[in-house]
């Protein structure tokens, strides 16, 4: 595992752990097509789509995936997660998002 799947796979499990985070505009937008990737195969509620998520991103979210965050979305067709821009950082002027589940 390379440094960038690590550092999404961190930033994916917050974001199940706890609902929002902030982060820079790149990685938001770059998260939120893995994240909603996998709430779209949580919402089967199947062992095996805990299997699969499990692989990627570990056990606890996994589950937290498909018996909590998918079911809010069963008759949703996508669009599970929200990017809102914010102030920009001040130490190296990066663009920064929050990026949240609706």
């Amino acid at each position: 595992m390379n440094e960038r799947n690590a550092l999404l796979k961190s930033l994916i499990v917050s974001l199940v752990k706890h609902g929002k985070i902030t982060t820079t505009e790149t990685k938001a937008k770059v998260l939120r097509t893995l994240v909603e990737k996998l709430i779209t195969k949580g919402k089967a509620g199947s062992v095996n789509a805990i299997r699969l998520i499990a692989k990627s991103v570990g056990v606890f979210s996994a589950t937290k995936i498909v018996k909590e965050i998918s079911p809010k979305y069963k008759d949703r067709n996508g669009g599970y997660t929200r990017v809102t821009k914010i102030k920009t950082r001040l130490s190296d002027s990066a663009r920064m998002a929050v990026i949240e589940f609706i």
